[in-house]
Formats: C-alpha cells, sequence, structure tokens
C-alpha cells in the first residue's frame, strides 16, 4: 500500500492510498474513520482525487462522522 497524499484538515485527517489497482480514501475523526475505494480505471490522474474530496463531499462525511459517534453512544449508553 503506497500513500499517494496526505491531507490534515482541522476537524479529519484525510490519506490517499493506492493499493490492488484502487484509490482509498481514509477520512479519519477521533475513534472513527470511513474508507472510500475507487478503482484506478475511474480515475485519469491524480489531480482528479482532489477534485472528489471537494467541499460538498467533506461536508458529506463531517455529517457521516456526526451520525457514526451518535449511534456508536447509543449503543454504548
Amino acid at each position: 500500500m503506497r500513500i499517494i497524499k496526505e491531507v490534515p484538515l482541522p476537524d479529519m485527517k484525510v490519506t490517499i492510498y493506492n493499493w490492488n489497482n484502487k484509490y482509498l480514501f481514509k477520512l479519519e475523526q477521533g475513534l472513527l474513520e470511513q474508507t472510500y475505494k475507487i478503482p484506478e480505471t475511474e480515475i485519469t490522474s491524480e489531480q482528479e482525487l482532489d477534485v472528489l474530496l471537494g467541499e460538498a463531499f467533506l461536508n458529506k462525511a463531517r455529517k457521516r462522522f456526526r451520525d457514526m459517534m451518535s449511534d456508536l453512544q447509543e449503543a454504548l449508553f
């Protein structure tokens, strides 16, 4: 697995990997993580990866993290 890029954001860490003919987007926030796998054949250049990580995508991921944390807290307590 090869790290393509790390994107440190104030509220989460984003790491882009290349592995097994796929790009993996790993988003981490505290105890939680989200991973997205995209076939290499869907990406024509590494610059496209930055476009995929636009504000709309990241805002949805942030909401998903909030939902995940809520689900986890509900399950624990």
